[in-house]
């Protein structure tokens, strides 16, 4: 059951960086929705996330759709919205990239100005 899990995961992730791509601007539902996939990690703190879960491969996957100053921006933003929401683990959040050895392109920090993300 948890294999069928990890596969229907992996297939939505699969079909949001597609239609994300093709529509060349993202969604904050996009956003939440590949980091939803960390949900045990940043609600709990463990299973730590590493490169090639599924975790990891959101991030990834995130890094490939922030791939323009605008993208980055609009992110970014919308990381700083889910900060907000998983306040207190708002920690685990900032820490997903570097679990993952994903750079974004910019720190997942409430005291990030995404204006001034290049």
């Amino acid at each position: 059951m948890g294999s069928r899990k990890l596969m229907i995961g992996v297939t939505i992730m699969a079909l949001l960086s597609t239609a994300i791509l093709v529509s060349s601007t993202i969604e904050c539902s996009a956003v939440t929705a590949l980091v939803s996939t960390c949900y045990t990690f940043i609600t709990y703190g463990s299973p730590d996330p590493f490169p090639g879960s599924p975790c990891c491969n959101a991030m990834a996957n995130l890094k490939v759709i922030a791939d323009t100053i605008e993208n980055r921006r609009f992110a970014c933003r919308c990381l700083l919205g889910l900060i907000s929401t998983y306040n207190p683990n708002a920690y685990a959040i900032a820490t997903l990239p570097d679990f993952c050895q994903v750079s974004l392109g910019f720190n997942i920090d409430p005291n990030t100005d995404c204006n001034l993300i290049l």
